[in-house]
């Protein structure tokens, strides 16, 4: 039977968060958006070593940090280089669930010029997450002037008065 290089049913790309604690990590992923678990495995320990789950038809992979490894869980100071970005049915909801349950709000909730309202939140683990829901259906024309405005007004403080 041939084999398939890029097996059925499976993400072309699959982020991998390595963290100190994967069953912690796993639970959060599954009370904050909903994610469904496919499958996990044990480490040596009998502590989740690694977990695959599902956003939809996207795929992330958590991983335990292992020895001989050099990748490591992120420090919990929001400095990430990583930021997932997910989309959710409810972005308001998703955040106060995820606050409820530890994450850090980096950036709060924010209606953008491109038409999602979208938050930044850092998860228990130190993962970094810009959340979001399409609040509006928006054209590049209109897009490209909102960004304008708000270029302009970030050079002349629009708003505000000295």
């Amino acid at each position: 039977m041939p084999v398939k290089p890029i097996p059925d049913n499976s993400s072309v790309v699959m982020p991998r968060l390595f963290c100190r604690d994967p069953a912690a990590e796993l639970e959060f992923c599954k009370h904050v958006f909903g994610a469904v678990e496919l499958n996990r495995r044990p480490g040596p320990d009998g502590k989740v070593a690694h977990a695959l789950i599902t956003f939809g038809p996207a795929m992330l992979m958590i991983e335990s940090e292992w020895p001989q490894l050099p990748s490591r869980a992120p420090q919990p100071d929001g400095s990430s280089p990583v930021v997932i970005f997910v989309y959710v049915e409810d972005v308001d909801q998703a955040v106060a669930r995820a606050a409820s349950v530890g994450a850090k709000v980096l950036m709060p909730l924010t209606n953008q010029f491109w038409g999602d309202r979208t938050a930044w939140i850092m998860d228990p683990q130190g993962h970094v997450w810009t959340i979001a829901s399409r609040i509006e259906e928006t054209t590049e024309d209109e897009r490209q002037q909102r960004l304008a405005r708000t270029y302009a007004c970030s050079k002349s403080a629009c708003g505000e008065r000295e």
